[in-house]
């Protein structure tokens, strides 16, 4: 089943035409018994955050049946340097009032830790807030997971049954946690425990934070009328399994997704785009407005350039791609999509939210590769275009360029991309070299500047 873009035409295309779906229709007759507010990879997006609170507490303001708040991981972002300094105040801020509007359930992902170095601190914080905290993470110092994988929250006349799982990537926690952190493969555990954690269950929702290729091994286990929650990969989608719905809901709080429960037993769900034009939650909106003030240098607010017009995340990536290609004389440019957060923006950027759009500086690596290969690379590349399920790699490219007319093809890759070929490229074989004298940042600036 083809999965639904991101983007704001095609998904508005999607809901026009499914006004006329037979089967979608007769669902819009069935009542809706309960509603899961669900975001996942929010980075410390702070120029969102209190627009996110807003729209929740909209929601659950709008619609008088029961909620509940579904957070999948990676809620703290170690690069934004107010993050850094305030130890994430406006974070927890919005961890604290989420309880308030509605029971709310953390599934812990690898960024959860990014402030907070010891994963038990976190939790215990997260639990002295009234939030209820799943996991599949065991802390190696006690053999004890850091939370139970499973909850059960109230939801009206009905109980929601809660499992989490956590990725095993483990480079991708903080180095300093990483010797205190076990988690197995999180499809070997769904095949192993699923079945069990959801004896006797009334309503379910499975929480993912393990990225989409373990999630489809995931998927054939889950019962009629389930929720899956998906994050890591910062992907943004919904996908339909009989009753169930899969979801992706977006990254660095540009969107959540509202699922809802309906009386026949089946699942539907819609995302919602999160806008900084929209309204804002004001005790929220004054604490990071403050924080910004005491937290950003002169030099951090610096306006490097001034973006024409806004670009969506996918363009920005290409962007960039082109901008590579072009400083290291390469025939193509490729860079990995969660080394982007924010998308370029119209208007003054400053340095802060420049480093927001790219979040990480590393070396160019460039190689020389066959024209079959290079084709081979650009069909998975832009994966923010309509793609089936299957056909989605988790980690994926943003990739700009073209096959020249005869020879080898010379492309360009962060070192990031490079070190972890298999992953990006789909092979192993192939042999980069360090692009002198540029960095990322600096030619992603120059890239987005002329853009």
């Amino acid at each position: 089943m083809a999965l639904i873009a991101p983007s704001r035409r095609r998904f508005l295309q999607f809901a026009a035409g499914a006004a006329f779906a037979p089967g979608l229709a007769a669902l819009k007759t069935q009542t809706v018994v309960g509603r899961v507010l669900a975001v996942s990879d929010l980075h410390s997006a702070y120029e969102r955050t209190p627009c996110l609170l807003a729209a929740f507490e909209h929601e659950i303001r709008s619609h008088a049946v029961p909620h509940v708040i579904a957070v999948n991981g990676d809620i703290f972002e170690h690069g934004n340097v107010v993050a850094q300094r305030s130890d994430g105040v406006v974070d927890w801020a919005l961890l604290a009032a989420l309880p308030a509007l509605a029971p709310t359930v953390v599934n812990l992902g690898n960024h959860d830790n990014d402030l907070t170095p010891d994963l038990a601190d976190v939790v215990a914080r997260m639990r002295g807030l009234g939030l209820h905290i799943v996991t599949t993470i065991t802390d190696t110092r006690t053999g004890v997971g850091y939370a139970s994988p499973t909850a059960t929250l109230p939801f009206g006349p009905h109980r929601l049954r809660v499992v989490g799982m956590a990725t095993n990537s483990m480079n991708t926690y903080p180095k300093a946690s990483r010797d205190q952190l076990s988690i197995p493969p999180a499809a070997d555990c769904a095949r192993a425990n699923l079945a069990d954690s959801l004896s006797g269950a009334d309503k379910v929702m499975v929480m993912s934070h393990a990225g989409v290729v373990a999630d489809r091994d995931i998927l054939p286990l889950l019962p009629e009328g389930a929720l899956m929650v998906g994050g890591h990969d910062h992907l943004l989608f919904q996908h339909r399994q009989g009753a169930s719905a899969y979801v992706h809901t977006g990254s660095f709080t540009s969107a959540y997704t509202v699922a809802a429960f309906r009386d026949d037993g089946s699942v539907t769900a819609t995302s919602r785009p999160v806008s900084t034009d929209g309204p804002a939650s004001p005790a929220l909106a004054a604490l990071t407005t403050r924080t910004l003030a005491d937290q950003l240098t002169p030099d951090e607010r610096t306006v490097l350039w001034t973006g024409h017009r806004a670009m969506s995340l996918g363009d920005t990536g290409r962007a960039i791609a082109a901008g590579m290609a072009h400083a290291t004389g390469a025939h193509a440019g490729f860079i990995g999509h969660t080394t982007l957060g924010n998308a370029a923006p119209a208007g003054p950027v400053s340095r802060y939210l420049f480093d927001s759009i790219v979040r990480f500086d590393g070396a160019l690596m460039t190689a020389e590769v066959t024209p079959r290969q290079f084709e081979a690379f650009m069909a998975r590349a832009n994966q923010d275009r309509p793609l089936p399920l299957d056909a989605l790699t988790g980690d994926f490219l943003y990739a700009s360029g073209l096959t020249p007319p005869s020879g080898p093809v010379r492309i360009v890759t962060t070192d990031w991309c490079a070190t972890n070929q298999q992953k990006y490229f789909g092979t192993e074989d192939l042999v980069f070299e360090q692009a002198p004298g540029v960095t990322l940042k600096s030619v992603a600036a120059s890239a987005l500047a002329g853009g």
